[in-house]
């Protein structure tokens, strides 16, 4: 059957239109001291996952990892990175928008950030470290248990 010219095409739609990275930062405060120290250094790796309106139906996902080090309180390194992406979402109940922003963008992205962190701690001049892979299903289901959990715990 054939749409009218006047009608809307009402079909879900999900498009990638560009990954990059956004933020990319790096700090070695106490070198060159660090690279004589013998002791293996503590790892902290934090993830946020964020999503912000470009235009209607388009919107950056960004995903930011911090990785620090530490050997005795002394920071080695310190990166802090984001990649982003532009991704087009149309026509998708509030419902599946949750796990499209919270799972299916961040799938898509987390392998350039886990390439691009490993990349300059190397350059850094240290051994790479590669992040873990991240069930972002998982993530994204706690977030919403702890998000439902804190209603019922101010009441």
């Amino acid at each position: 059957m054939a749409t009218l010219p006047d009608t809307p095409n009402l079909d879900p739609v999900f498009q990638i239109q560009r990954v990059y990275l956004k933020e990319l930062s790096l700090e070695q405060p106490n070198s060159p001291a660090v690279f004589l120290d013998s002791e293996q250094p503590a790892l902290d790796v934090q993830l946020s996952i964020a999503t912000l309106p470009v235009v209607d139906g388009v919107f950056e996902v960004s995903v930011t990892a911090t990785v620090q080090t530490s050997i005795k309180e002394k920071t080695v390194f310190l990166v802090e990175a984001t990649q982003a992406g532009i991704f087009e979402v149309r026509n998708l109940t509030a419902d599946q928008m949750g796990p499209i922003f919270g799972i299916a963008c961040p799938q898509i992205i987390y392998p350039y950030l886990r390439s691009n962190v490993a990349d300059i701690i190397n350059r850094a001049g240290f051994p790479p470290v590669h992040l873990s892979e991240i069930n972002f299903q998982a993530m994204y289901e706690q977030q919403q248990a702890d998000a439902a959990a804190v209603p019922a715990a101010n009441d």
